[in-house]
This record gives C-alpha cells, sequence and structure tokens, in this order.
C-alpha cells in the first residue's frame, strides 16, 4: 500500500502540516525534495526558497535539515552548495 501525501497539501499542492509519524514526514520531505533537479547546485537561499513555496508551516530549517539527514539532499562543508540526491 503506497501512502498518499495529499492528506498534508492544500488545493495549491503545498504542505500545511507537519506529520507526527515518522514515515509520514518522510513521505512529506520525499514530495518537497522533488521540486529540486537532480544534479543542478543549489545555494542556502535558493532551498530555502523553493521550500517556501511548497509549504505553509514556516519551519524551512526543519525542513532542510530533515532532507540533507534523509539522504535527500546532501550539503558542502561550508553549506554553500545543496544537491539533490536520486531516490
Amino acid at each position: 500500500m503506497q501512502k498518499d501525501v495529499s492528506r498534508f497539501l492544500n488545493e495549491e499542492g503545498q504542505v500545511v502540516t507537519w506529520p507526527k509519524k515518522h514515515a509520514d514526514k518522510k513521505l512529506v520531505m520525499e514530495y518537497i525534495v522533488e521540486k529540486f533537479e537532480l544534479e543542478k547546485p543549489y545555494t542556502e537561499k535558493e532551498v530555502n526558497e523553493i521550500i517556501n513555496q511548497w509549504h505553509t508551516f514556516q519551519d524551512w530549517p526543519l525542513l532542510r535539515r530533515g532532507m540533507i539527514d534523509a539522504g535527500l539532499m546532501t550539503r558542502d562543508i561550508e553549506g554553500h552548495e545543496y544537491l539533490r540526491q536520486p531516490m
């Protein structure tokens, strides 16, 4: 059974709530990370801007860190360049 991210989205496709369950959090992060192109480097500012377009609860640091911790994105040691990872 595949989980459906739509229960966490508004009509515009933005995430409106941060789930309590770990599996649902990963589902939401996978949804947001799909908004990034593979192999394209992003600055932290660009990452924050894209994340902000796709959620309404104003916690882009939580989402950015979560995607990195989950291995969905990587960040260079200085924190200047971010890359989406294949799923």
